[in-house]
């Protein structure tokens, strides 16, 4: 129990924080410490030793910068500049965070009830918002301030009036992808109301995309602020804000730049700050890119510069891998989840690859190919082999172009890996056409070849449909035409049968077994079910915690397992006419008793 605890422990230490992912974004962090280099100046403003902002010294005016008493030089009324603009950036920052702030709790609330309610609550809520975005925002903001009256919270409320749309817009489209989700259907079905639900179930789920939003609008809002004070609309004489400041020195930009330079460049480092903090900070609420599922993969799987490469054992096996480990990067560490695995499979041979979930099955077999997602995968030591061939070492382009043709995959939804837009007929037309050259013609009667020999009937229909209008048994024998379009070498299919019902189960194993026979085509198959392995595989690898753990026939295996974790892993098998003594047998084995059940 305590190894457990340490174990978990130190897995949740190796996970980036909020902080750590933050900060590994370097121009976040840039951002992040520029903004707080500035909230700390202004914050602290009045207690600074600077001038009066407002007091004039006709006598002091257009004074250079670095001049004595002035470090930012003076304006052409006298007044110190650096004080003008640490009161400025004060006034502008407020004023722009309070406009965010407005125009996403307005926002948000008409995005979310729209989106929840539907309709024709939602048609009227949104008319509404689209007659706002009908007019050019800055327009709109300019006849708002001149109905209200000059004034900077005028031009506040003009801001956030006119940002309103882009919170409403967002938070729908949000809104109406999660108000029918199963888990907001069962709320409904346990009685909460509808504010309950908006509040527990909606805004959860929300928020992140609020927060975003807000992040990354913020700088926006303030520039546009200082564009209306720019205009004399906003801050008003003797007020100074970045805008007005920046305005009042047009007049001296040739005499005297610096005037209206510096204000400028303040707008500019807040706003830059702002928007690649708000990069960060949408990298740091969506939980999966601690994992680097959404980093950008590149096209082959990272592979160690300086990894060991064992020598090809078995020459004459189709598929062989000497020593493969593949790791995933948490932060600075490397967490390895195929250690040491040395397989290999000969022609017309099927292998069995079985383990919990979990264990790395689909770690190695993607790794055969470069299919692991870089970043943060990386292969950090081993060698595989397609013949002779060592796969690792080849150039990208040829590794790609080996994909579908040397090596194809069954993977196991088809629902996820077929594309929804296209009809399956084509799309096995676009697995042919991608290594073979072929007229259209020609491709689409071979298209309709291998759907009719995977067992689809009516292939030449079928053929039109699109994913969605087949059942799951349909689509995986549309998956297996795919990787059968150009005859590879391997064939690796990873737990195909698992979210399929068992009279299905049992035709498309038998489809599989035909088709590795009669092409003589390695198969390695991928599952966690020894009732699966008897079925299909002449020799079977055990897996466990990304070793593995036994390796031999699928009858040795089956009737003399020598790995305590193999014998479990039979006995989870259910046999028919055992009834409660099942139970008892598996109990047994799980706490390392012999097994006495007849």
């Amino acid at each position: 129990m305590s190894a457990l605890a340490e174990t978990t422990a130190a897995e949740a230490g190796a996970r980036l924080t909020s902080w750590q992912l933050l900060l590994n974004n370097r121009l976040a962090t840039a951002g992040l410490v520029l903004l707080a280099l500035i909230g700390l100046l202004v914050m602290f403003v009045p207690l600074l030793p600077l001038p009066d902002p407002d007091a004039t010294a006709p006598a002091m005016r257009l004074k250079p910068v670095l001049e004595a008493g002035h470090l930012l030089g003076t304006d052409q009324l006298g007044r110190d500049i650096l004080s003008r603009l640490l009161w400025g950036t004060r006034v502008s920052i407020a004023v722009g965070f309070a406009a965010t702030l407005i125009a996403a709790i307005v926002g948000s609330v008409i995005g979310i009830v729209a989106g929840y309610a539907g309709g024709r609550t939602d048609n009227v809520m949104m008319r509404g918002i689209d007659m706002l975005m009908a007019f050019p925002y800055i327009l709109l903001a300019l006849a708002i301030v001149a109905a209200l009256g000059p004034g900077l919270m005028n031009a506040l409320y003009a801001i956030a009036v006119v940002n309103i749309p882009f919170f409403a817009r967002n938070v729908r489209g949000v809104t109406l992808g999660y108000a029918h989700r199963e888990f907001v259907d069962a709320a409904r079905l346990s009685g909460k109301g509808h504010l309950s639900i908006l509040l527990s179930e909606i805004l959860p789920n929300v928020l992140p995309v609020i927060v975003i939003t807000m992040s990354t609008t913020a700088g926006w809002m303030i520039l546009e602020t200082a564009g209306l004070s720019f205009l004399g609309l906003g801050a008003q004489p003797p007020q100074a804000d970045l805008g007005s400041m920046l305005g009042e020195g047009r007049a001296q930009l040739f005499t005297a730049p610096h005037v209206s330079i510096v204000p400028g460049v303040m707008i500019f480092l807040i706003v830059i700050s702002l928007n690649v903090l708000g990069d960060g900070i949408r990298d740091v609420l969506d939980p999966r890119l601690r994992s680097g599922a959404l980093a950008r993969p590149g096209p082959v799987t990272e592979v160690a510069s300086d990894r060991s490469r064992p020598a090809n054992d078995t020459p004459e096996a189709s598929l062989s891998i000497e020593g493969l480990e593949t790791g995933f990067r948490r932060g600075r560490k490397t967490e390895l989840a195929v250690r040491g695995v040395s397989l290999h499979v000969e022609p017309g041979e099927c292998l069995g690859l079985i383990g919990e979930s979990g264990s790395g099955k689909s770690v190695a077999a993607l790794s055969i190919m470069g299919l692991v997602a870089s970043p943060p995968g990386v292969i950090t030591n081993g060698a595989i082999y397609l013949g002779n061939e060592e796969v690792l070492a080849l150039p990208q382009t040829k590794l790609i172009a080996s994909r579908g043709r040397r090596v194809a995959y069954v993977f196991q939804d088809p629902l996820t890996t077929l594309h929804p837009m296209y009809p399956v007929g084509r799309q096995v037309e676009e697995a042919i056409s991608a290594h073979q050259r072929t007229g259209a013609a020609d491709c689409r009667k071979k298209a309709v070849e291998l759907l009719d020999k995977v067992g689809i009937p009516d292939a030449r229909e079928r053929a039109a449909h699109y994913p969605h209008q087949l059942s799951g048994g349909q689509r995986q024998r549309v998956g297996i035409a795919m990787a059968l379009a150009n005859d590879p070498d391997v064939i690796v299919a990873d737990e195909p049968t698992t979210a399929l019902d068992v009279t299905v189960q049992a035709r498309i194993l038998e489809l599989l077994r035909n088709l590795q026979r009669e092409r003589g085509m390695a198969l390695l198959f991928i599952t966690h079910d020894f009732g699966v392995v008897s079925e299909i595989c002449d020799r079977v690898a055990v897996m466990k915690d990304g070793e593995i753990v036994e390796t031999g026939s699928t009858g040795e295996i089956l009737t003399d397992p020598q790995h305590p974790y193999t014998k479990r892993l039979i006995a989870c098998v259910p046999e028919l006419g055992t009834g409660e003594r099942f139970l008892d047998r598996v109990a047994g084995i799980f706490a390392g008793r012999r097994e006495v059940v007849p």
